[in-house]
């Protein structure tokens, strides 16, 4: 059986840095775990941003620069990224919430884990889910931070329903 671990965008301004979260801190140790024993192939995405960031649309709807290209805070939190790299896995640099760029092999099982629930991790999986529909689709939802508890539960109950099972 083919598995694939998508962490997506553990970063420095996500969890410590311009957009901290002490939800996503409390996840690091967890995911690098996770990733050290994951019986597969491990992808690690990264949202990325340049210096225009805030002539952009998302800039304009969330004026904080964060994860710009080639900065401390774009770079993956430091146990995870040695997890990663330790485990021969690979990055996928995203402009945006969701990547519709996904070109993958044949996986028979996809697991997500990362921050935001509610926006990046969700994104992905739907748009995941929508390009490989008979692929089985898992999200550890203790090992995800939302931007809060209240959108970190709608994003794994929209999951749910989208047929993606959160363990």
């Amino acid at each position: 059986m083919k598995k694939l671990l998508i962490v997506i965008d553990m970063q420095e301004d996500f969890v410590t840095g311009a957009l901290a979260n002490p939800d996503a801190q409390a996840v690091v140790e967890g995911i690098a775990a996770l990733v050290k024993d994951f019986d597969g192939d491990v992808i690690a995405t990264r949202d990325t941003h340049g210096e225009n960031y805030l002539a952009t649309a998302e800039g304009k709807r969330l004026p904080v620069p964060h994860c710009i290209r080639g900065t401390e805070g774009w770079r993956i939190v430091a146990p995870i990224a040695r997890a990663v790299e330790e485990k021969g896995g690979s990055y996928v640099d995203k402009p945006t919430f969701g990547y519709d760029g996904w070109a993958l092999p044949d996986y028979d099982q996809i697991y997500l884990c990362g921050t935001c629930t509610d926006i990046c991790v969700v994104s992905n999986a739907l748009i995941l889910k929508a390009k490989y529909p008979e692929t089985e689709f898992f999200v550890y939802g203790s090992l995800c931070a939302g931007v809060n508890q209240k959108k970190h539960e709608a994003a794994l109950e929209t999951m749910r329903s989208c047929q993606i099972t959160v363990l």
